[in-house]
């Protein structure tokens, strides 16, 4: 089996000398690992969060999306993307950011030994990025659609 080139350049600036640019930790990897350059704690006591500069910003080629998604050690945290999936818009060029807010139920459990509780510190892999393609969609308004085996069926109706 021929391996098919999927390569695709993207233009990306560190905004500071020692910020590191994402990598693949491993061959066949999807998504490329950002790192911490900074933090900054946010100043609202009512919904935490840290806000996780990366130092560096990419151009988004047209017709592409940049996605930012947490690292699956997130579970040893007690951190929640804030917007879940991070869209980078082919128009953004500034500094790729990822905001965490803080589930403080877990830093709670956590002072009683319960839960064994990691921070992002500067330097470590805080989320990935993948760049796709994404089609521009054109839209029919209809007066129905066509009939499916699910139907209207909502959450849970494709079983367990």
């Amino acid at each position: 089996m021929t391996k098919k080139s999927n390569l695709l350049d993207v233009k990306i600036k560190k905004l500071f000398p020692e910020s590191k640019l994402p990598v693949y930790s491993k061959p066949g990897d999807a998504g490329m690992d950002l790192f911490a350059h900074s933090i900054k704690p946010s100043e609202n006591n009512r919904d935490p969060y840290l806000e996780y500069g990366t130092g560096i910003a990419v151009k988004i080629p047209d017709g592409y999306v940049g996605l930012v998604f947490p690292r699956s050690s997130i579970s040893k945290t007690p951190y929640i993307l804030a917007n879940s999936v991070g869209i980078i818009d082919s128009g953004y060029t500034g500094e790729i950011k990822l905001r965490y807010k803080i589930d403080s139920t877990v830093v709670e459990h956590s002072q009683y030994g319960n839960v064994d509780v990691e921070y992002y510190d500067i330097g470590d892999k805080i989320g990935q990025l993948m760049i796709l393609p994404y089609p521009t969609v054109n839209l029919i308004e209809v007066d129905e659609l066509p009939t499916t085996e699910r139907g209207d069926g909502g959450f849970g109706s494709t079983g367990k």
